[in-house]
């Protein structure tokens, strides 16, 4: 049949006459656009950074800068925990020792302002029971050389050197281990994934064949977003979280699309329609809505661009990427196959006799498909007022906890306990007084002068929750000196400028803390300041987020508005979409606080709760998950829609849109929500007491633990102690035996579902071979002479969900 010929709603359009001409022909510019982002994303790990949290227009980031210029030694990024082996740290050879170390360390390339306990005498270098100290030391260049100069050194200290054992951490150890450990994740959630969301995708569409067509496209997706991200890593920073994002997005997404538009095509060939015209049709509906999803989510996704962090900026990156190239990949790639597929896309169905036992029941029961959701459509329009009240009251309820958040920085604790820079880090913080980085660095410029740093040094210590200033002129407390400045005061300054470490007494994140960064801020001396530090960096984060919040806000809540619009033709229904999706979040919000910063449910998650929330998750949250629930919508209004325009009744046309997306939508949903716990067992994110400690093999192969000076006992006594059980003692660890058990309890109950479910389906179909020859559309003739029909044992084990 011609085009001219066919009726106006089975005409073949302009867009899909150009991405079905030539089918073989687009799916090897597909083949070979694949094939060059493999080339092109190639290494885009090692091209990643691991930092992006702080404003780089920022009073904190431009004094650390500057402190990195003029005085190295006060922003060290490489802490080498040296361990006196029982000994305390002014042991004549353990000095030697540690003093030999640190001479070697200062002639490393690219290893700048090395200072150790042993050369200082700092306090603040030393652990409170004399058995460790630290050395100091700066590595230059960018993230990504001194990752490199990391991975080189970091062997030759690491480990026994006599009488001593040294272990590696700072920030630039912290980032290179995060940043192995996310592409460790990743390749573990993408095995986890990927079996698991096509055991699922069968489940849906029954055929083998119509199930790895959405998995096609979400390989494509990421594949294709990874080269993007390796050509702005040329340009920009990129952080290695992004790389998240792409797999999570592009899996979930591409999935999405792909589902509803081979969906729509199978209903289309059901219904006695050819191929050509069948892909026609779904183009012009599921590809439309796909389209628009895609914008709003797009939309949403970059609205991040508005923040100065690079870490968020970066999922700006990803997510418009990913979520473009996912889109064009089901609207070019996927009708290209199901051209060349026709009614072969339900080849390998594995439930075709199950649904013929399901559509007998049905026809006997005169239901339809998704009968079930229009039942709850009916019930729900039935009594509006009331399921809106208590949807509303619920999710404000949920949302109450967000009321309690409280907002910290990233930093070591988002690796797993056994990490090596996380062990060094928190040992640091439980056993040293105040050590390396930990409190408010002032970087005072302009010449200042010995009495006018004096006196300023003298008022700050006066300042509420100040344990101490070190500067210059000496040390000071409760406004008073008490200490004179010795050699490692007088290093303190040079060439017109000196810093001052203002000690506080709570830690960092804490309010009293941040507090106290605008207090020095507040004060005003005969010279230029400026502040950072932990509770600096985070103070000037927070307060560029709240500046730009309501930017990126304004614009997603924008363009969403004409999106729906557009897609809709009304007016109130994309208010009603926004106001909906918003109090949806409310919900997402609360459970983030409830769970993850007050901890509960910690034990279940498996991870330690860190008592806050990174400031930048909520910002991420946001706009992540308004895309995605606004994707849901935009699928369940297009449905209701095309309904509506073909009936005028608004209330059938809901009914009718939530039974053929409902239970596709749940389909969907589920098998994001498969993708996002497969990110989520991310160790990066997870904190697991129960783990075994890091511990740097001992030159003689033992990995006995040494004796704290005066503990009395072993060093699994100590806190922050680097050695943890053993094989054999992590086997018969009693939190171990209690997860196991967790996880036995948890297997019990899915089998006697799953087991529950087949009964289920092997009842319906006994009834369905038992009740005659009804045959619904497109199931073809009873089996012939000589065939063999399938018994309904063989029908058992086939599954599939029905929206």
């Amino acid at each position: 049949m011609t085009d001219a010929n066919r009726p106006p709603g089975e005409r073949i359009g302009g867009w899909t006459r150009l991405v079905t001409a030539r089918p073989r022909l687009s799916l090897l510019i597909a083949l070979v656009f694949t094939a060059l982002a493999v080339v092109a994303g190639s290494g885009v790990a090692d091209r990643l950074s691991g930092g992006g949290w702080e404003d780089p227009a920022s009073q904190s980031s431009y004094a650390t800068k500057a402190l990195e210029k003029r005085f190295p030694a006060s922003q060290p990024n490489l802490l080498l925990l040296v361990d006196s082996g029982g000994k305390k740290v002014d042991d004549p050879a353990v000095a030697t020792e540690a003093r030999a170390l640190a001479k070697k360390l200062s002639g490393e390339k690219s290893v700048t302002g090395v200072t150790s306990y042993w050369d200082t005498g700092a306090s603040a270098l030393r652990s409170k029971d004399r058995g460790e100290a630290i050395i100091a030391a700066r590595i230059t260049g960018d993230e990504t050389a001194a990752g490199k100069a990391l991975e080189r050194i970091a062997p030759d200290y690491r480990g026994q050197h006599g009488p001593v054992e040294v272990s590696v951490g700072g920030p630039v150890a912290v980032k290179q281990e995060m940043q192995t450990t996310i592409q460790e994740d990743l390749l573990r959630a993408e095995m986890m994934a990927l079996p698991v969301t096509l055991v699922l995708l069968v489940m849906v569409f029954g055929s083998a064949v119509a199930a790895l067509l959405p998995l096609g496209i979400g390989v494509i997706a990421i594949l294709g977003t990874d080269a993007v991200l390796r050509v702005l890593t040329e340009f920009t920073d990129v952080s290695v979280f992004a790389q998240n994002l792409t797999t999570a997005l592009g899996l979930g997404l591409a999935i999405d699309y792909a589902l509803f538009i081979v969906r729509r095509f199978r209903e289309e060939l059901s219904a006695g329609g050819e191929t050509l015209p069948a892909v026609a049709a779904t183009l012009r509906t599921a590809g439309r809505t796909v389209l628009f999803s895609a914008l709003t989510v797009a939309v949403s996704l970059a609205a991040m661009m508005v923040f100065p962090q690079y870490f968020l900026r970066s999922f700006a990156y990803a997510g418009i990427a990913v979520v473009l190239i996912a889109a064009a990949a089901a609207l070019v790639v996927l009708p290209a196959a199901l051209i060349l597929l026709g009614d072969r896309v339900n080849k390998w169905d594995l439930t075709r006799l199950l649904r013929r036992g399901r559509r007998a029941d049905a026809a006997e029961e005169g239901a339809e498909p998704g009968a079930g959701w229009g039942r709850f459509a009916r019930l729900v329009m039935r009594r509006a007022p009331v399921f809106a009240l208590a949807t509303v009251a619920g999710l404000v309820a949920l949302g109450l906890p967000f009321l309690r958040v409280e907002f910290g920085t990233a930093d070591d604790r988002q690796l797993p306990s056994g990490a090596e820079s996380h062990v060094v880090q928190q040992h640091i913080r439980d056993g040293f007084a105040g050590g390396p980085g930990g409190g408010v660095e002032i970087l005072a410029e302009g010449k200042p002068g010995a009495a006018a740093l004096a006196d300023y040094s003298a008022k700050v210590s006066s300042l509420p929750g100040v344990l101490r200033v070190d500067s210059p002129a000496g040390r000071f407390a409760d406004g008073h000196q008490v200490g004179k400045p010795g050699p490692a005061e007088a290093a303190r300054a040079a060439g017109g400028a000196a810093y001052l470490s203002v000690q506080p007494k709570g830690e960092p994140v804490e309010p009293a803390t941040q507090d106290l960064v605008r207090d020095i801020r507040a004060q005003s001396p005969p010279f230029q300041t400026s502040v950072t530090g932990t509770a600096a960096v985070l103070v000037d984060t927070k307060e560029s987020l709240g500046d730009r919040t309501p930017w990126a806000g304004a614009i997603i809540i924008a363009v969403t508005l004409l999106l729906v619009f557009l897609l809709t033709g009304s007016l109130l229904i994309p208010l009603q979409a926004v106001l909906l999706n918003a109090l949806s979040l409310t919900a997402m919000f609360g459970a983030m606080v409830w769970v993850f910063q007050e901890g509960h449910l910690s034990g279940p998650l498996a991870f330690t709760s860190s008592g806050d929330i990174e400031t930048t998750l909520p910002v991420l949250m946001f706009c992540v998950a308004f895309g995605l629930s606004m994707d849901y919508g935009v699928f369940l209004l297009s449905r209701i829609k095309e309904e509506y325009e073909r009936t005028g009744d608004h209330e059938a046309a809901v009914e009718f849109g939530l039974r053929r997306t409902g239970g596709l939508i749940t389909a969907a949903a589920l098998i994001l929500a498969v993708v996002m716990v497969a990110i989520g067992t991310s160790k990066s994110h997870q904190h697991q007491d129960a783990r075994p400690r890091y511990r740097p093999g001992r030159a003689d192969g033992r990995d006995g633990g040494a004796q704290s000076a005066g503990s009395g006992g072993d060093e699994a006594d100590r806190p922050g102690h680097l050695v943890g059980p053993g094989p054999a003692a992590a086997a018969a660890h009693p939190v171990r035996a209690e997860r196991r058990g967790v996880r036995a309890r948890l297997r019990c109950p899915l089998r006697r579902l799953l087991r529950r479910f087949a009964r289920r389906l092997l009842r319906r179909s006994r009834r369905g071979g038992e009740r005659g020859q009804g045959r619904g559309p497109g199931e073809g003739p009873p089996p012939g002479p000589g065939e063999h029909p399938v018994t309904p044992a063989a029908r058992a084990p086939a599954t599939r969900w029905s929206p």
